[in-house]
């Protein structure tokens, strides 16, 4: 099973190195991972052309797998990285079954530090707005479309294997 490993893990500075390990990661677990990142951009290409062949390339990518692992703990803010949430619902709509892992356990309400609106009878952010009270760690829209683990990359593996193969292999050195 191929599994396209999205993340803001592609902007680290090791972000090859990093997806690598990924990659080992996933075959010790009996899957073959894909990471965005595989394949080189043309050098020639700046600006907006750059970004479109990125596009392109990581959708052809999400349609070569069989499925999407996808590192959603919070990134330059409270949410997932904007791209993963976009490449998780890419792959829901083309069927691909999504898993994602993040180390935030708790509700949103708790995350977003929401304060009880007792006059409209719903949970409030420090900006006003109205925060989701399903007891989801994701908005519902990520939470409902994925299988979600609280861990790490090797404990959403471990689970994915329990569930693909019926078995746990023995973990390797965590990426």
């Amino acid at each position: 099973m191929k599994l396209y490993l999205a993340g803001f893990d592609v902007f680290r500075a090791d972000a090859k190195e990093y997806g690598e390990r990924l990659k080992q990661l996933c075959a010790k677990y009996g899957f073959q991972g894909a990471f965005p990142l595989d394949h080189e951009v043309p050098e020639d290409l700046q600006g907006p052309a750059r970004a479109q062949w990125i596009c392109r390339a990581n959708l052809a990518l999400i349609d070569d797998c069989d499925a999407v692992l996808a590192n959603v703990n919070p990134f330059r803010g409270a949410e997932p990285d904007s791209g993963t949430a976009f490449e998780m619902g890419y792959a829901h709509a083309r069927g691909k079954t999504v898993w994602a892992y993040t180390d935030m356990a708790e509700p949103l309400v708790e995350q977003a530090g929401a304060e009880w609106d007792p006059e409209h009878l719903r949970h409030r952010d420090i900006q006003g707005y109205t925060v989701e009270d399903f007891g989801l760690n994701l908005n519902a829209m990520l939470a409902c479309t994925s299988q979600v683990v609280v861990g790490d990359v090797q404990v959403c593996l471990a689970q994915m294997a329990q569930t693909v193969f019926g078995e746990r292999p023995a973990p390797g050195p965590a990426a």
